[in-house]
């Protein structure tokens, strides 16, 4: 007797943390597996957050706390937003949840219903189109490639409109490509947004301090779409605190009650340790964070330089986050031994097996001939990765 949903049967399992676990079960065999797959900083949390978080734990923040969060919290929220993105949100519009994640899964809830059209430029993180399809609603992928730096154009945003669009829905910087929207080109999208009054917009901005050349910008700042914007961030990324679990969003106020409503039903109010923790990280000066930010920087600009070695792979120069997602279908058909490279996937499972490096398959993003590499570890890791992934890709036929 099957007793699963067909909503659940229809649910793809994480590709990212598929491959990790792939990639464990090798190291558990004794492989020297090296781990690009996960987007998780390799820092510690930094110690003035920790020291919050053993604070609250003496002073006994052990009981249930207000599912939108403490009030503090949600003031330093706030003024985080003012701060850094030029947003307005009131304490009241502001919720904070179990990670971004819960976040926006919770607005996704809130908002679309069955047959509602979601646009989403593809590449995508790999969890929006299964959250969407999960709610019912209809993913509208817009296509994307390395030569427009994954970036859609005004024009294709406007084509992509329709009268069933719920939301627009984007991460910037871009999981799985590190690539940024500029102020201008923002403003440009937002022109085309000032057109459709009905379409919501999801801004999921949490690499928003892992940027490189320019600073980012928000789109709920722009004046005629604050009512309408919903921004989600969060710590994991930019203060390494991914085990804390702490994300938060600002929406309009009734949107904002509806994930309140809805949380309540599902996990109630997140950790009160890390909450208190948060509220050391939101109300610090994001330059705390600066080492690790140019850590990433020179990362990336190895990563590059590496993979320009490599024949046939094309990559763009991604403005922030730490991925690397080349465009890899030149390999594509190609055989080592008796196994054939039907696609990214089997070519990760390949580059996993053989070259004993863990990366994700593009076609969990919306881009089936791309994979993605997190530079989210040591240079020495890096080179050697990159050194193994040469070598594989050489020994295909």
């Amino acid at each position: 007797m099957n007793f699963l949903s067909h909503r659940v049967q229809k649910l793809a399992e994480s590709e990212t943390l598929a491959m990790a676990r792939l990639g464990n079960e090798l190291k558990e065999k004794g492989i020297n597996v090296i781990n690009m797959g996960l987007g998780e900083p390799d820092f510690p949390t930094p110690d003035f957050v920790k020291a919050a978080g053993k604070e609250a734990i003496d002073k006994n923040f052990s009981y249930y706390t207000p599912v939108p969060g403490y009030k503090d919290l949600l003031e330093a929220i706030a003024g985080k937003f003012e701060r850094d993105n030029n947003l307005h949100y009131k304490p009241s519009q502001i919720v904070v949840s179990t990670g971004a994640k819960q976040s926006i899964i919770n607005v996704v809830m809130a908002t679309v219903n069955p047959g509602d059209e979601v646009i989403l430029p593809a590449p995508y993180w790999v969890s929006y189109s299964e959250m969407i399809q999960l709610n019912e609603g209809v993913v509208v992928s817009l296509e994307t490639d390395y030569k427009s730096d994954f970036k859609i154009s005004p024009a294709q945003l406007e084509r992509a409109i329709t009268p069933k669009t719920k939301m627009f829905l984007f991460s910037n910087p871009s999981n799985p490509t590190g690539s940024m929207y500029s102020e201008a080109e923002l403003r440009a999208l937002g022109e085309v947004f000032k057109r459709h009054p009905h379409v919501l917009i999801l801004s999921d901005e949490i690499y928003e301090y892992i940027t490189f050349e320019e600073k980012m910008f928000s789109i709920g700042s722009i004046p005629e779409l604050a009512n309408r914007t919903v921004t989600v961030n969060g710590l994991s990324k930019g203060f390494a605190m991914t085990g804390w679990r702490l994300g938060y969003l600002g929406a309009p106020e009734a949107i904002a009650k509806a994930c309140v409503k809805i949380q309540g039903q599902f996990t109630s109010g997140a950790s009160s340790i890390s909450q208190r923790a948060a509220l050391a990280a939101v109300k610090a000066d994001p330059s705390t964070v600066n080492q690790m930010r140019e850590a990433f920087r020179n990362r990336r600009d190895l990563l590059i330089s590496l993979f320009r070695e490599i024949p046939h792979v094309h990559c763009n120069n991604p403005g922030g986050a730490f991925y690397l997602f080349p465009e890899v279908s030149h390999y594509f058909g190609k055989k080592y031994q008796d196994t054939v490279m039907s696609d990214a996937k089997d070519l990760c499972m390949y580059l996993l097996n053989v070259g004993h490096v863990a990366l994700t398959p593009g076609g969990a993003f919306g881009a089936p001939n791309y994979i993605r590499l997190s530079y989210a570890t040591s240079e020495a890791q890096i080179r050697e990765a990159v050194k193994r992934i040469k070598t594989a890709l050489s020994d295909l036929r």
